[in-house]
């Protein structure tokens, strides 16, 4: 579902992308892991075609984005960090207009996507409050429901449990759980149990060089007995 080939990104004299490589299929959730600086976010940005690569490319359900940038928008749910919205819509509204941006012009098929998704990220109580009255935790919801509105069939989620409390964590994961097995799910976290608690892979990158690729289990084979935080340092420092 998604194919990453060679990606190259240069700032000035700093590489922060240097020749990633990997795929993920449909019904895997890979955890992208890497200390600040390593190249995560750029990856993903280039990946949804928010930045143009220096070299090599990504394919998303068949489409390069480097060829059809917006056809492999249309493939793709895309949660960025810091979910940015329209601070003085409503979240009804915000939604709205994010349906007809996606597609969804007809008032009846509109208005299922949006109440549909509400549901989903449990923002119903919420639907006709600004989004600036919001807490952090909830306008993070709002940045989830725009990215599942079209129901794509591959998700980029940067750090989509930011800001949210335990228990929103816990909905959180168990939907991406949900929807993996019909969906690819790449998911850049900060949280070491987030990785345990619901990815299938894990690919840690370092100085915008991939570092492992690998699931879990074979990620903590590699020092039993330590913690993950501990093989996490070993790998990127």
């Amino acid at each position: 579902m998604i194919e990453v080939k060679g990606l190259v990104k240069t700032y000035g004299n700093k590489r922060a992308v240097d020749g990633i490589t990997f795929t993920v299929k449909r019904g895997e959730i890979l955890g992208f892991l890497g200390p600040n600086g390593a190249g995560k976010s750029t990856t993903m940005k280039m990946i949804t075609g928010f930045i143009r690569p220096d070299a090599g490319t990504a394919i998303v359900g068949g489409i390069d984005v480097a060829v059809d940038p917006v056809g492999v928008k249309r493939q793709l749910g895309y949660l960025p960090e810091s979910a940015p919205a329209y601070p003085e819509m409503t979240v009804e509204e915000f939604l709205r207009f994010i349906a007809e941006i996606r597609g969804f012009r007809a008032t009846g098929e509109k208005r299922a996507r949006v109440e549909h998704v509400l549901r989903l990220t449990h923002l119903t109580s919420v639907r006709t409050q600004t989004i600036e009255t919001l807490s952090k935790g909830y306008k993070q919801r709002v940045g989830f429901a725009q990215a599942l509105i079209h129901n794509p069939p591959a998700l980029v989620l940067d750090e989509p449990t930011d800001g949210l409390d335990p228990n929103q964590k816990n909905e959180v994961r168990t939907l991406i759980r949900s929807m993996a097995a019909e969906k690819a799910v790449i998911l850049s976290t900060h949280i070491l149990e987030e990785v345990e608690a619901i990815c299938t892979r894990v690919i840690i990158i370092a100085s915008g060089r991939i570092v492992a690729d690998e699931t879990p289990s074979a990620l903590r084979a590699r020092q039993p007995g330590a913690r993950l935080d501990e093989i996490f340092r070993t790998l990127t420092t």
